[in-house]
């Protein structure tokens, strides 16, 4: 295609917008209502899955060590859990660094733990994570058959429980913002084709003097692009003010490590090329299959 002929069918298409006058209000409208519903779930349920994540990072298996052990123990004990693939990291804890960790987690009650310095209960240990949280029961049932090693804690309730959950969170999630978007791309190609078929005695003429479908379709091409820009600036803005709220109002009022939202910067921007790329696709979706239909003349 030749430059000045995409230049024509660019200023059709930029034309029939300002033509079409409500009809065009209508069709971004439309785009504009169901991409500000994507943008939120969307929004939402990636903040989710990153907490999810943030959830599962902090899982870790817990291998205390018998009292008796010797040094030759303890160091084969970690050679054999180095030696698992599902293992990512080993990292030890003598019994003295778990007596002072226990002491600074109960604050000015912790106090009171000083007693046993000189003759401390606790077990040497070992903290082990695994390369996937679905690892955990397998890596720590395999650790807890080894020669000297006293208990394997890693909270097979609560781990399991996560882990379902988590699961089922992101297949929902997804399920739900492809629902949206099939949404808008259903109410935005009905809009356009109520669009279409005012012109469906100009698209007739045209094509009994002669023009092929490619020139007849390019200008709507060019429209139904430019609704699905138009419509996704709202949205864009709307959800990057909003995110951009919360975040600097909610983030250091949060007390818990594994609940952190996304950064702004990048991840709102990248929230705004993804609906804007969506509301392009579906408004260039939309025009196509709208048209079509009136092309058979």
């Amino acid at each position: 295609m030749k430059f000045r002929t995409l230049g024509r069918h660019v200023r059709d298409g930029s034309k029939n917008i300002v033509r079409n006058g409500w009809m065009t209000i209508a069709s971004v409208g439309a785009v504009t209502t169901t991409l500000l519903l994507v943008g939120v779930f969307l929004a939402l349920m990636l903040n989710l899955n990153q907490i999810a994540d943030n959830v599962e990072d902090g899982l870790e298996i817990k291998v205390l060590v018998n009292l008796e052990a010797d040094q030759e123990t303890i160091d084969t004990i970690e050679q054999k859990i180095t030696q698992i693939p599902e293992v990512d990291t080993v990292k030890f804890s003598s019994k003295d660094q778990e007596l002072q960790s226990l002491m600074e987690s109960m604050g000015d009650e912790g106090n009171s733990w000083e007693m046993f310095e000189q003759e401390n209960p606790l077990n040497d240990a070992f903290v082990v994570d695994t390369v996937d949280v679905v690892d955990t029961f397998d890596v720590a049932e395999e650790i807890n058959t080894f020669d000297g090693v006293n208990e394997v804690n890693y909270g097979e309730d609560i781990v399991g429980k996560i882990i379902t959950f988590n699961q089922y969170a992101r297949y929902i999630g997804l399920a739900i913002v492809i629902g949206l978007v099939l949404t808008a791309m259903f109410l935005i190609s009905n809009t356009i084709k109520l669009t279409i078929h005012a012109r469906s005695k100009e698209i007739g003429i045209m094509k009994l003097v002669g023009a092929t479908n490619g020139f007849i379709r390019w200008p709507f091409f060019v429209e139904g692009l430019l609704l699905g820009i138009l419509g996704s600036i709202i949205p864009i803005g709307l959800v990057m003010g909003g995110y951009y709220y919360l975040y600097n109002n909610l983030a250091d009022q949060i007390n818990f490590d594994f609940i952190k939202l996304l950064p702004f910067n990048p991840f709102a921007y990248q929230l705004g090329l993804i609906l804007l790329g969506i509301g392009a696709i579906i408004g260039v979706w939309g025009s196509v299959m709208s048209v079509r239909k009136f092309l058979k003349v």
